[in-house]
């Protein structure tokens, strides 16, 4: 089921596709759910295996259009300090002056300025992600996974998706030199993304 609904490439300029009524219910502003989301990464190791970590502590909106993406947007704040790769030592050393230096850039944003319908269920959203005071555009490949109640009464709806970046682009630069060559950490960085959100209650007449 797509969100969002595209213009009919084979009908006249000035013709688009008749929204879905139950895609349109959908429009509204979200937020997300921390304890049901998950933003992480993916980074090579020693140029052999790869590690994953995650942060515990985020923040954000979404402002979803059914009828047309170009008017949905997203907010997203992370607590650098929340890092998790499951070793407490590492989680150390990232936070530290080395890699993020979380006590003087506490936060990784990211902030939409673009959304577009790439087909079927993907969608592209672009905007401006800033870690250490740097910022650059950031294109995310996001699936729509589908809209529900849960038990709770609460409309949520779901997206999962990931970006590479390359981390000495945002000034991530550090790194060691093995005896058998290559470095011990990657440049390049997977991006995770696994969002649950809630739409906000309708004002009240």
């Amino acid at each position: 089921m797509a969100l969002f609904n595209r213009k009919n490439n084979d009908a006249p300029a000035t013709t688009t596709v008749a929204v879905d009524p139950a895609l349109a219910a959908l429009t509204g502003d979200y937020a997300i759910d921390p304890a049901h989301s998950s933003i992480g990464f993916t980074v090579r190791h020693a140029m052999v295996t790869n590690v994953r970590g995650s942060f515990g502590e985020h923040e954000g909106s979404l402002k979803l259009d059914g009828s047309d993406p170009a008017n949905s947007a997203a907010s997203i704040d992370v607590k650098i300090a929340s890092v998790d790769t499951g070793i407490a030592d590492r989680d150390g050393h990232l936070v530290s002056g080395d890699f993020f230096d979380a006590e003087k850039f506490p936060l990784m944003t990211f902030r939409s300025t673009a959304a577009e319908q790439l087909g079927g269920d993907t969608y592209r959203v672009t905007g401006d992600l800033t870690i250490k005071d740097v910022t650059r555009p950031l294109a995310i490949d996001l699936e729509f996974n589908g809209s529900a109640t849960d038990v709770y009464g609460n409309e949520r709806v779901g997206f999962e998706g990931s970006a590479d970046i390359l981390r000495s682009d945002w000034g991530l630069t550090w790194n060691a030199a093995l005896e058998t060559g290559g470095v011990m950490v990657s440049d390049k960085v997977k991006l995770n993304f696994d969002i649950s959100a809630i739409k906000a209650a309708a004002p009240q007449a």
